[in-house]
């Protein structure tokens, strides 16, 4: 029963709770409340009453039949209860239950209709969830089955509802349609009686619907007078008799009585303000003279303009002032109030341009170099708007401001610059690094291109597309940092602002503002002059270590910074070379991070700026140009006064910056020198070259390849492209001794290595089964077995004695030529003599010439051995006793058709060897001989000793042309070592056997002339024979080849 009565009574009250400390105010509205109020509500009520308040008061009326409904806001009762049981049936009161649990329903209506079972929000699980939240499964089921008899009740008694008053709602629906028929057709019949021919009657309507005149149409409600008033919308619902009559009055009276009304009381207004105007002229026009001004950018009259309205400002100050408190006068009145608001408008106006030019004075916009093609910005922006503010009149120092605007922007350039690019370096080193380490033929292909052009027409060539856009990226970088047009430029251009601010030079030019009210901002603070010297440093400091570190540091292991989004800022500095500032290769998932470089222990993998896998080729030709950068660099550095005449420890920093610099660059470069000239030996390709036919195109390409080197290497170490800078001599200092003795022995190593690689070239390849000579090897070349020629033949690489014959023309040209050149150069590039050098290198080609000389004609001095001792030691060489010798043995005819052989490989492959090869098998064969006689016959009698001479003579004789003094000398041995095997009787007879000898040597010689004429002095110019005699009397004297032993040992 007390929770009844207290439900009434908050019910009755619409209170929502009893503890109240006072009485709603909303409650006393009717008794306390005025009539002025009451008429103002009623009013108001009023006007939100729609057509359909009769259908919402008798909705309301019907609030009795539950009581315990609510009352909307608008004053309609509805059907939800502030209260109701429990569906269910466990409670009698959903709102005391959930206000036991906590939750508050009683102020949140919209919360407790949805707890509420009459409500259209109630939400069934938000009900049991919070009412039911503790309930068991059986609680439950006999919820449900009280919920169920709960509507089965309700439904019954709904349905008696109806039944019982069926009758009653049908006869008020007929009286409501009946009713609203009259209203609509004003007693027309809306349903005419149809015709028996209903087609045709159709047929007639959609006629005179379609085709006939509206006159035609008798329910026109226009003129049937019955549907003149009708409730429709054709009649504007019954108004449309009495709208048009009264709208025609409404214009007639206007057009009569308007002009004679308004006309006088306007004609006195408008001269009172043009009188106004005209005597009040420039007050009123000030504010939109400086409006258009500043919407037409004119600073000049803006500021002219301004200058005029803080004049007429200044006046009324100080007009004001005079009048103190006395009346004033209505002139003095009208101009104190008109200064005022032209004052108001214009400062307003000029506080937005103040606002707008210190926001364009900071802008990146304003602080970055633009210097693309078309878009040129004005330098001295900066200084205008900078003039601009001063003349207006400001508190801060304009030129103070944009110095720390300028300062702050360049130190963030130079973070963002410096490591994001060293990041994207890094990315592209990485991809390289994982990628497929180079094969040595891809490596030759570059270094074969080198042979054709010059370095300066083929820096897109001498390495990989990767490779060398890398390099490209890091002298991008660079040049953005170090260069005049880089962050270093507007370093250099920074200071200079600075120094002409505080020299007073540049404000000399500024204006002094209104009555000289900005002559204060034209002087720096010493303090400001100083921490603007400090900045400055700071700058250059920066963009040291970051060089410093690209080239002296190890590679950046974090990448992070990949990730992340490029700055949209005006000042974001954009690469120059071939990436962009957001390159599409750099839009990475920061879940799938490139990985780091394999350690393989090679040598550029500490270097952060040197690409994997490049050749010293393209590190030569690219370090030089970076740094020739960092030269000019820090002779740029050294040129600013607080660097280069302050701070002393500042300006050792920088020369260390191109002592370290140019120390890595050196390092790095000789690795590669040194792995390039073990693989050169690849760029042998067995062509001709074009030059010369008797050497191939590898003398050409080593000579290119050392000479790029040994170019690049002085430009690395003396920077000599930066040395046209002013004050360069003073920061680039020469070379230390320790890089140019690393130079100097990385030179002979190359060299050393190359020569290696050319001899393994002649001595390694695949073995063929036709070449008895040729070693096995692991067949590393990348050359075609027979190799066409200039001259329409071909060279075969894969006979091993082709590939000595020419390895040792190349080597010839090179002892004679190129290795001459080369230290010559070296000796010229960095001012040092290679006299101990240049021995050991002449040593070592004579070594590898000797070995390969000794490799070619070993082969044929052991057919020769073979030949002549057994042809000397067979039993029928001795001529029967008393028989005169008339032909020379067979086996001198077979040695010298193999000296024949000899003679036509090496004519057609190296001709220049022809007379140095012939020599010594000349003298081979001649020792041979000796040796042959001295271990066949202990005594030689006339017939052996008339068989001897005329063997050893007719080889001597066709072979006289490659006759040399160490020739002469072992036939002069022969005939002593004959003479002391006989007896005095045989020498007398043999004197007199002489002439006969002879004749018969002289027959021979005459039959055999065309088997042996390639042996015949060639036909020639004198100069040209002279030339060669003197070449083949003093091959010997070349070279110390020969080590072959025996009795009388000769060098060769």
């Amino acid at each position: 029963m007390a929770a009844d009565l207290e439900r009434t009574v908050l019910d009755f009250y619409q209170i929502s709770t009893l503890n109240l400390t006072q009485w709603p105010a909303e409650k006393d509205r009717d008794s306390d409340a005025s009539e002025d109020e009451a008429e103002a509500l009623r009013k108001k009520a009023n006007r939100r009453k729609s057509r359909y308040q009769a259908l919402e008061r008798a909705v309301s009326n019907r609030s009795s039949i539950l009581p315990g409904s609510e009352t909307s806001g608008s004053g309609i009762a509805n059907l939800v209860q502030r209260d109701e049981p429990d569906p269910l049936g466990t409670t009698d009161s959903v709102v005391r239950t959930l206000k036991h649990l906590g939750v508050p329903l009683q102020d949140d209506v919209r919360l407790r209709n949805r707890f509420l079972l009459s409500s259209t929000t109630f939400s069934p699980a938000l009900f049991l969830s919070q009412m039911h939240a503790t309930a068991d499964t059986q609680s439950l089921i006999n919820g449900l089955e009280v919920l169920s008899r709960s509507i089965d009740q309700k439904s019954a008694s709904l349905k008696v509802l109806v039944e019982s008053n069926f009758e009653r709602f049908v006869r008020a629906k007929a009286t409501i349609d009946n009713v609203y028929k009259e209203m609509k057709y004003r007693g027309a019949d809306p349903n005419p009686a149809k015709s028996r021919h209903s087609h045709h009657a159709r047929r007639s309507s959609f006629m005179s619907s379609s085709g006939a005149s509206p006159a035609a149409n008798t329910l026109s409600p226009a003129l049937d007078p019955r549907k003149k008033n009708a409730l429709v919308k054709e009649s504007e619902y019954g108004v449309i008799g009495v709208k048009a009559p009264l709208l025609d009055v409404s214009a007639k009276a206007e057009e009569v009585w308007g002009p004679a009304l308004g006309g006088r009381e306007k004609e006195e207004h408008l001269k009172t303000v043009a009188s106004a105007l005209e005597k009040y002229k420039e007050y009123v026009e000030t504010s939109a003279a400086i409006a258009d001004s500043i919407k037409r950018k004119d600073h000049e009259t803006l500021v002219d303009e301004y200058n005029k309205a803080r004049k007429f400002a200044d006046e009324a100050k100080q007009l004001a002032y005079d009048i103190k408190t006395s009346q004033p006068t209505d002139d003095q009145l009208h101009r104190i109030l008109l200064a005022a608001r032209m004052w108001h408008d214009v400062d307003e106006q000029i506080q937005l341009l103040k606002r707008d030019v210190w926001r364009k004075l900071v802008s990146p916009y304003n602080m970055a170099k633009i210097e693309t093609p078309g878009h040129h910005r004005d330098s001295d922006q900066h200084m205008e708007l900078i003039s601009l503010l001063l003349e207006l009149g400001v508190e801060d120092n304009p030129i103070w401001v944009w110095l720390l605007s300028r300062y702050d922007h360049l130190k963030g350039k130079i973070q963002a610059t410096a490591e994001r690019t060293k990041v994207e370096i890094e990315y592209l080193r990485r991809r390289l690094a994982n990628g497929e380490k180079p094969k040595p033929q891809i490596i030759a292909s570059h270094m074969r291109t080198l042979g054709r052009q010059s370095i300066e027409t083929m820096s897109k060539t001498f390495d990989s597309s990767d490779v060398i856009e890398l390099w490209e990226l890091n002298v991008s970088f660079v040049s953005n940092m170090l260069s005049p047009q880089g962050i270093l430029g507007e370093v250099v251009e920074f200071w200079q602002t600075v120094q002409g601010f505080v020299d007073g030079k540049t404000q000399r030019s500024l204006p002094t503002g209104y009555r000289g009210e900005s002559v204060a901002h034209h002087r720096l603070s010493p303090q400001g002059a100083a921490d603007l010297r400090k900045g400055t440093i700071e700058l250059v400091s920066m963009i040291r270590d970051h060089i410093l570190l690209f080239f002296a540091g190890p590679p950046p292991e974090d990448l992070s910074l990949l990730f992340s989004p490029m700055p949209s800022s005006p000042g974001t500095p954009s690469m120059s070379g071939s990436l962009t500032p957001r390159d599409p290769r750099f839009n990475l998932d920061a879940n799938n991070p490139p990985p780091p470089s394999p350690k393989r222990g090679e040598p550029w993998e500490k270097f952060a700026f040197w690409p994997p896998w490049s050749n010293s080729l393209s590190g030569a030709h690219f370090l030089s140009k970076m740094l020739a950068l960092v030269g000019s660099g820090a002779a740029d550095m050294a040129s600013i006064d607080p660097v280069g005449k302050g701070d002393a420890t500042e300006l050792e920093r920088v020369r260390a910056l191109v002592g370290a610099a140019r120390e890595r660059c050196v390092t790095a470069l000789c690795a590669a020198w040194n792995r390039d000239a073990e693989n050169i030996k690849y760029v042998e390709d067995w062509r001709r070259s074009p030059d010369s036919r008797d050497v191939t195109k590898m003398p050409a390409s080593f000579a290119a390849f050392e000479g790029a080197l040994l170019t690049g290497m002085q430009n690395i170490l003396y920077v000599s492209d930066a040395m046209s800078k002013p004050g360069a001599e003073d920061i680039v200092l020469p070379p230390p001794t320790k890089l140019l003795q690393m130079v100097r022995s990385q030179y002979v190593t190359t060299l050393y290595k190359a020569l290696s690689g050319m001899v393994e070239n002649a001595e390694r390849y695949p073995k063929q089964a036709d070449d008895d000579w040729t070693v096995d090897a692991d067949g590393h070349f990348l050359v075609n077995s027979t190799v066409p020629t200039l001259s329409g033949g071909t060279i075969d690489a894969a006979d091993r004695n082709v590939r000595m014959l020419l390895t040792l023309s190349n080597l010839q040209a090179l002892r004679s030529t190129v290795v001459p050149s080369l230290n010559t150069q070296f000796e010229n590039a960095f001012s040092v003599k290679l006299t101990d050098e240049t021995k050991t290198i002449r040593d070592v080609l004579g070594q590898i010439d000797a070995r390969l000389f000794q490799s070619y004609t070993r082969p044929a001095i052991e057919s020769l051995r073979r030949i002549i001792r057994a042809g000397v030691a067979a039993p029928d060489w001795v001529p029967p006793p008393g028989a005169k010798p008339r032909e020379v043995r067979p086996y001198v005819y077979e040695a010298l058709l193999n000296l024949v052989l000899v003679h036509t490989q090496v004519t057609t492959t190296a001709p220049s060897l022809a007379a140095e090869v012939l020599s010594y098998l000349l003298e081979q064969a001649s020792r041979e001989l000796l040796e042959a006689f001295r271990a066949a016959r202990p005594r030689y009698h006339l017939e052996a000793l008339l068989q001897a001479t005329l063997d050893v003579e007719f080889v001597a004789q066709t072979l006289s042309h490659y006759t040399t003094d160490r020739a002469s000398e072992i036939q002069s041995a022969i005939y002593q070592e004959l003479d002391a095997r006989t007896d005095n009787e045989a020498r007398a007879r043999l004197q007199a056997e002489l002439p006969e000898l002879r004749a018969v040597l002289k027959r021979l010689r005459e039959a055999s002339k065309g088997e042996f004429a390639c042996f015949k002095k060639p036909k020639r110019l004198a100069a040209v024979a002279a030339a060669a005699k003197a070449a083949a009397g003093g091959v010997a004297g070349l070279l110390p080849r020969r080590d072959t032993g025996g009795s009388l040992g000769s060098d060769r």
